[in-house]
């Protein structure tokens, strides 16, 4: 009985459980093209991040589309929470982002979250509450008005791993989650799934950046032809059980000859050797940068959280006035103007002359009679260019002072 019990709990822990999966593609005439999966036998228990690697063509894809229900296997038996893949009921509980996020692309971020969401018979209230949440998580909440055909690859991504969470599902396929992306982004990545993991969900992850999965998986699968070549804990596999290594502090130089001297009498100098610790180029990289944000350093690029400049979402361009717009319409320009932007043009000095010289040059029979000007200076001044203008039209040549 209680043998029963253990193989009970032990299954019902297991949400994935593969045993002789193979799948087969067969041509036209229903020959065999290629064993794509052949014989493979895994499990993926409750609440572990699984990494599936292995280089292009191995079996990968086609693994995840028979999780998926997309594809039927060829023989084999493959189960997901105790059921086949292509139970409806077993689909509300998985969620999937793709390798290529392929989304609607004159839908906004938030309409396409709430349009995933509507999939799952959600209501109002709760899709309004879950796609406000997600994108706040992948830091688009900026961008949630703007049509994600505009969106970078790197956005796009963002997106497409809030679609996947929309139904809050409780296993979770990830086709390379941090393509696109840059380092801060795809941290934020990783981070997600250690958070997910520590909510108990399941997480299966494929990818060709062995640096992340060694970050967030907990065991991996490595395919080659079909065929799983290894598989177990990353310390399992990664460990070199015939080496060792010591990590101290800093040690004065006394301390650190003693050292040395011992192991030179043990080993000889090819035999070990002295470094100091390194950190990964990511964890330089990160702390490079969050230096700079403590030190107010102003950018231009990416930010951690998805912050989109406002230009980006909401448009600051300045508006016309009515009156303006209803001018260039109409064809001719609007007659209100900034007073402040428009130079004032200066009065004439004598426009009393000007007038006057008009009017001599339309008239031959009599003078131009000059209204009193305002000084005596201005009147002999406009006497003199009439008499000069009479003379030019008369014939005569004008006489000089």
């Amino acid at each position: 009985m209680t043998e029963l019990a253990d193989k009970t709990e032990t299954t019902d822990a297991v949400v994935v459980n593969a045993v002789g999966l193979t799948k087969t593609f067969i041509d036209f005439w229903r020959r065999p093209k290629s064993k794509a999966v052949n014989d493979l036998d895994f499990e993926v228990k409750e609440g572990e991040v699984l990494g599936l690697l292995g280089p292009n063509g191995s079996g990968k894809s086609t693994t995840v589309k028979m999780l998926l229900g997309l594809l039927y296997p060829s023989a084999g038996r493959l189960t997901v929470f105790g059921k086949s893949p292509r139970d409806v009921a077993i689909k509300k509980r998985i969620g999937y982002l793709p390798e290529e996020s392929y989304l609607y692309p004159y839908l906004t971020a938030y309409e396409t979250l709430d349009f995933f969401a509507s999939l799952f018979n959600l209501s109002i209230a709760e899709r309004k509450k879950r796609c406000e949440q997600l994108l706040d998580m992948v830091g688009l909440t900026h961008a949630r008005n703007r049509p994600v055909g505009e969106f970078s690859k790197g956005m796009a991504r963002r997106i497409g791993l809030a679609q996947a969470m929309v139904n809050d599902p409780a296993f979770l396929i990830l086709d390379e989650p941090t393509s696109g992306l840059d380092p801060i982004g795809c941290r934020e990545v990783k981070d997600l799934i250690l958070m997910l993991k520590k909510r108990g969900k399941t997480v299966l992850v494929t990818s060709h950046l062995l640096s992340d999965m060694e970050d967030v998986c907990d065991r991996v699968i490595i395919l080659y032809g079909g065929k799983i070549r290894a598989q177990g804990t990353l310390d399992s596999l990664l460990s070199i059980e015939k080496s060792n290594t010591i990590t101290t502090p800093q040690l004065p130089p006394e301390v650190l000859e003693k050292v040395l001297s011992i192991l030179r009498s043990s080993l000889q100098e090819n035999e070990f050797k002295l470094s100091h610790p390194r950190m990964s180029l990511e964890e330089f990289f990160l702390d490079v940068v969050n230096r700079a944000k403590h030190e107010n350093m102003e950018t231009y690029g990416a930010q951690s959280g998805g912050h989109i400049a406002d230009y980006l979402s909401t448009g600051n361009e300045a508006k016309e006035a009515p009156e303006q717009i209803l001018g260039r319409l109409a064809g001719h320009a609007s007659e209100q103007t900034d007073p402040k932007e428009t130079p004032q043009k200066s009065a004439p000095e004598t426009p009393v002359v000007k007038d006057e010289i008009l009017k001599s040059l339309s008239s031959e029979k009599s003078p131009v009679k000059n209204p009193e000007p305002a000084e005596k200076g201005a009147q002999a001044d406009l006497s003199e260019a009439n008499r000069k203008l009479s003379e030019i039209f008369s014939g005569k040549t004008p006489s000089k002072d």
